[in-house]
């Protein structure tokens, strides 16, 4: 089943690789999946000790009794809008794989990450953007791959840093 490691996790991967003195971690994992696929991911995070909630931002698998949202798995759906203020819809699914520390995971590509980052414009965001971008992640060709709206909700991080 296609599925991929975005938000902050997903940022940490793409820095560690290019600058590890860079890296930030998020407590949360995010990561996007096919709404089809949401039955499936529900079932096999249960055998695994997860619950579903259903939750009025992502929806979300917590663990054992916990129920910190912050330590929960957020479940994004390729192809849509987490909240209705995001910039453009979640991109479809085209994972890479990336190693890190000897783990293989099945992440999003550069692009559809800062796509999503500068998208979606918490002020979270905006940091880890400011950290891919410190990081020396954000190259011309990346950043010519953004829409106007994007690119300048871009330049607003760079001068705000």
């Amino acid at each position: 089943m296609p599925y991929e490691l975005v938000g902050g996790r997903a940022g940490l991967v793409h820095v560690e690789e290019k600058d590890p003195s860079q890296s930030m971690l998020t407590r949360d994992v995010d990561l996007m999946i096919r709404r089809a696929d949401m039955d499936r991911v529900i079932a096999i995070a249960a055998e695994r000790g997860f619950r579903f909630r259903h939750a009025a931002g992502p929806d979300m698998l917590l663990y054992g009794d916990s129920e910190s949202a912050r330590n929960s798995v957020h479940l994004l759906f390729s192809g849509e809008k987490v909240r209705p203020s995001q910039a453009t819809p979640n991109p479809d699914i085209s994972p890479v794989l990336k190693s890190i520390h000897g783990e293989d995971v099945s992440g999003t590509p550069l692009a559809d990450l800062l796509r999503m980052k500068l998208s979606s414009w918490r002020l979270k965001d905006q940091v880890h953007v400011q950290v891919m971008d410190a990081a020396g992640l954000i190259t011309p060709l990346v950043e010519h791959s953004l829409n106007e709206e994007l690119q300048a909700r871009l330049a607003h991080v760079r001068a705000s840093d």
